[in-house]
């Protein structure tokens, strides 16, 4: 088994981001970023999505030093990222690995090649190199593909390498931009199951900007959504998963399709027969939630019209969508009677169902 990575304590932040703005100047001047302040603890997969401009990759090109901060500090085991020297700068990038988009990968060179550069140009000896890269295309699967060119390999095989060539430095942070975005599902699949083997194997943190939420849902721990420059809701996967507060994380969410096979009003009609209301749900996988102790409530009876349920983080994950002849249903005394049952419930609408 590879040895490199850390012994770690997961309560300690491995990268302590505070009061972080950045502006780029032109004929507009653009705040890109806007007073975030971040906790990443070591050790884990962390989350970062939002659509396309929301300042994702500005966030990830400040954390590498790419970018300089406008305001804030970024901080790797305490060492502030702007008050470093070129020479440590260097020295830190070097423990930050970087995983992007489309590969970036020499055509001209061979895999060994490709993932071998960074340490030719560092100026490792000739037996490391050898050692370092036979050891990380052994670990993502590629030795038999060594001598081969880009041009021959699949979109899930040049990713691979773009993942070796980011391990062979032995980082202690991957830093990984829309690294799934170009690859089919399948190759997706196979590079998110890997970026999990390496989290798990070596202890490396990280951190994955993505504006798909299954990937999220799939391998990380903590998620953030960032909207034009801000964070906007936090917290583990499957609590934000469960009930988000945001109308952005709703829609990057996209779980269920209300799709019923009648009209909902937001006013009660002279037809209207049922209360529509929605209910999320979510408990330990170990002691899942009883429904009969929610659907009890309804003294004038319930409908089950839509139910979806999903498993994230050892977590279960539902929803239902009920209608009830009770149009003087008081949702917010319903919360409360089921308080310890269910993380939301909402009312719809009024709607005349046909059985």
């Amino acid at each position: 088994m590879v040895s490199f990575g850390a012994n770690l304590d997961f309560a300690v932040p491995h990268i302590t981001i505070r009061d972080l703005n950045k502006f780029y100047d032109g004929q507009d001047k653009v705040h890109a970023l806007k007073n975030i302040n971040l906790d990443i603890p070591e050790g884990k997969i962390f989350g970062i999505i939002g659509k396309s401009g929301a300042g994702k990759s500005s966030l990830l090109r400040t954390l590498n030093g790419l970018e300089k901060a406008s305001q804030g500090s970024i901080l790797i085991h305490q060492e502030n990222l702007s008050e470093l020297s070129h020479a440590d700068l260097i020295k830190i990038r070097q423990k930050i690995g970087m995983i992007f988009q489309h590969f970036n990968l020499m055509s001209a060179k061979t895999v060994w090649e490709n993932v071998a550069l960074p340490l030719k140009i560092s100026g490792v000896s000739a037996q490391e190199i050898q050692s370092r890269v036979d050891e990380v295309l052994h670990l993502v699967g590629l030795s038999a593909k060594a001598q081969q060119y880009p041009s021959q390999l699949s979109g899930g095989q040049k990713q691979r390498v773009g993942i070796a060539r980011a391990l062979v430095h032995h980082p202690e942070i991957l830093l990984c931009d829309e690294a799934t975005s170009a690859l089919d599902p399948e190759s997706t699949a196979v590079i998110l199951s890997l970026l999990k083997e390496i989290n798990q194997k070596l202890g490396i943190t990280i951190v994955l900007i993505t504006h798909e939420m299954q990937v999220i849902r799939e391998i990380c721990d903590q998620v953030v959504v960032i909207d034009h420059g801000e964070i906007v809701e936090s917290g583990q996967v499957w609590s934000v998963f469960s009930n988000p507060q945001q109308a952005i994380t709703q829609e990057l969410l996209n779980l269920e399709q209300l799709d019923l096979p009648f009209e909902i009003s937001n006013e009660k009609q002279s037809d209207s027969t049922q209360f529509i209301i929605k209910i999320k749900y979510e408990s330990d996988h170990k002691n899942p939630s009883d429904l009969n102790q929610i659907l009890k409530h309804f003294n004038a009876g319930a409908f089950i019209y839509q139910s979806h349920i999903d498993t994230i983080q050892n977590h279960l994950i539902g929803s239902l969508i009920i209608g009830t002849p009770d149009f003087d249903l008081n949702i917010d005394e319903l919360k409360k009677q089921l308080k310890s049952h269910i993380a939301n419930i909402e009312g719809l609408g009024y709607a005349r169902p046909t059985h």
